[in-house]
């Protein structure tokens, strides 16, 4: 196994040397924050996407919906994007850099750096080092940095848009035309992967922190009083490593619980938090993810956002980076869709019929429109409409109108109270969000499967990806390419291709150098074409992990790779 303190740059020379992911841009300088994914790193991408639908999807049920990445400014303003998304910078006065307050605070042993003030920030940075220059940064400011990248739509800059942050906000945007094709009924939910981009003050952590990234975002909407998860039973039994804030607080490793104890002691706020914590565990296990370096963490209190109920991470520890957050589950109760409400006047609520109609006494307020008219003229019918939807007190009311607001005296308007029936109510969704760092986990999952060896006295490099993500699933080698062995190979690479395996041909330089050259990118098994297929009609497999080999008759061929690569079928059961 390789050392830790390397294993990043001996993950980023085969990720590099093998096409896996590339610097963007390379023949001009490249940029700090961009990456361009190679032949086989654009693969693996593709692979733990469509991993990732085949959770959320296919057995989870919800739809995926395709959004822009450039948004108008309405959008932000109303999520608070553009308020608020920004992180506390600092300029070095020596050589200009500028730099991630926090991350120098925390590089250099500042207990959470992330949640101190701009101030807090400054005093604590009075004395240190910057890291490019090695100059005292003494008394830089500390100021917020917007983190959205601003431009323009339509011609003459007439209006300010931003490429997404997240893809989240184009899901809510779109709740009142989800609702309508989910028949107007709770729980449902969308999801989306795509870009998202964010102006990184100083990305200095590769694929963990870049300024272009994918998302997997999945938004579930709930009723707020409704939070058991209609299958939970899936999940009920299954054991997690969780942190919660108690232990944090104590200083204590993780504890392995079940989602069923997590949910009935109140350490997971509901059954919707915990069945979306035990599907991540599921599906990170699924792309190679070490269960030893993966943990959930929850929130503490002055972290977590102040709209969400719980909010849990998945962390995953790096050898270069410790522990990275690479998903993140909250529930992030009504907060969007209110704010989204407010801003643009649209409805963003869905009516919950009762089981049978209930008689309820209602209050209404009725304006005295023959005083009212007179007095405010125009404004009297909009007036008595912010009055009827009012909360008066013993003297009056005061109401908003076009922002103007007005008091109306108590003499103006008569309140009545009168029994109705109600057949339903009008209920704001709470939403719970499982949002996914695609290269995040494409990363995580290249160090955590790679592996090194000895193999006839040569270091044997491998990635231990599982099957169902390696972008090649199965090379196809003649021994020696005459006699008729090269034909047939490419025969049985065509075939595979046609029975949707990931095959690939090679038939350069010796067997022994594919075979590394294949186990070096992840194949996980390779099948060779020999004298013996001439003869019988059968190939030998190899296993990447094992290197064990047996002889496949040709035609049971896909059949076989199919089930090992599925995991309906182990290898050591071939030898039987």
């Amino acid at each position: 196994m390789a050392e830790t303190s390397d294993i990043y740059e001996k993950v980023m020379d085969v990720a590099r040397r093998r096409g896996f992911v590339w610097p963007s841009s390379e023949i001009y300088g490249s940029v700090a924050g961009f990456i361009d994914y190679g032949p086989l790193g654009a693969m693996l991408k593709r692979n733990i996407e469509n991993l990732w639908r085949s959770f959320y999807v296919f057995q989870e049920g919800y739809y995926e919906i395709e959004c822009p990445t450039v948004g108008t400014e309405a959008i932000f303003v109303a999520s608070g994007h553009v308020k608020e998304f920004a992180d506390k910078m600092v300029q070095c006065p020596h050589c200009g850099e500028y730099l991630r307050a926090d991350h120098i605070a925390a590089e250099n042993g500042i207990e959470n750096a992330g949640t101190l003030s701009a101030a807090a920030l400054q005093a604590a940075l009075y004395e240190l080092p910057c890291p490019a220059c090695k100059e005292c940064l003494g008394e830089a400011g500390v100021f917020a940095f917007n983190l959205m990248f601003e431009t323009t739509i339509g011609p003459g800059s007439q209006r300010r848009g931003y490429l997404r942050p997240e893809t989240a906000q184009g899901i809510f945007t779109d709740f009142p035309r989800l609702l309508r094709f989910y028949r107007d009924r709770l729980p449902f939910g969308a999801v989306q992967i795509g870009k998202s981009y964010r102006n990184e003050i100083s990305p200095r952590q590769g694929m963990i922190r870049l300024r272009e990234f994918s998302q997997a975002e999945a938004e579930i909407f709930v009723h707020p009083d409704e939070k058991d998860h209609p299958a939970f039973y899936r999940y009920a039994d299954h054991t997690a490593p969780l942190l919660t804030i108690a232990r944090q607080v104590e200083n204590l490793e993780p504890a392995a619980i079940t989602m069923r104890a997590a949910v009935d002691e109140g350490v997971i706020a509901n059954e919707y938090v915990a069945y979306y914590i035990a599907l991540t565990h599921e599906l990170l296990l699924a792309i190679g993810v070490d269960p030893s370096r993966l943990r959930f963490r929850q929130h503490l209190t002055d972290e977590r956002a102040h709209y969400a109920a719980d909010c849990w991470d998945a962390e995953v520890y790096s050898g270069r980076f410790g522990w990275v957050e690479i998903v993140g589950i909250a529930d992030r109760t009504n907060y969007d869709l209110r704010s989204h409400a407010a801003h643009s006047g649209t409805s963003m609520t869905v009516f919950v019929p009762y089981d049978e109609p209930r008689r309820v006494v209602k209050r209404r307020i009725v304006a005295d429109m023959g005083v009212l008219g007179p007095r405010f003229r125009g404004k009297a019918k909009a007036i008595a409409d912010a009055l009827a939807a009012s909360d008066p007190g013993e003297d009056g009311a005061r109401v908003t109108v076009d922002g103007e607001e007005f008091f109306i005296p108590a003499d103006l308007y008569q309140v009545r109270e009168e029994e109705v029936e109600v057949r339903g109510e009008e209920v704001m969704p709470h939403v719970i969000e499982p949002s996914y760092g695609i290269d995040r986990m494409i990363y995580v999952a290249l160090e955590h499967s790679y592996a090194e060896d000895e193999v006839d006295g040569e270091v044997r490099k491998v990635l231990r990806l599982p099957p169902t993500v390696a972008p090649v699933q199965a090379a196809v080698f003649p021994l020696m390419n005459r006699d008729g062995l090269d034909g047939i190979a490419q025969a049985i690479t065509d075939r595979l291709t046609r029975c949707r395996i990931l095959a690939q041909y090679d038939d350069s330089g010796a067997i022994g150098r594919r075979y590394r050259r294949q186990d070096e990118i992840g194949t996980p098994f390779a099948v060779t074409v020999d004298y013996d297929t001439l003869e019988d009609n059968t190939v030998t497999v190899r296993d990447r992990d094992s290197m064990e080999q047996v002889r496949v008759p040709v035609e049971r061929l896909p059949e076989v790779l199919s089930a090992l690569i599925s995991g309906a079928a182990a290898f050591r059961e071939l030898r039987v």
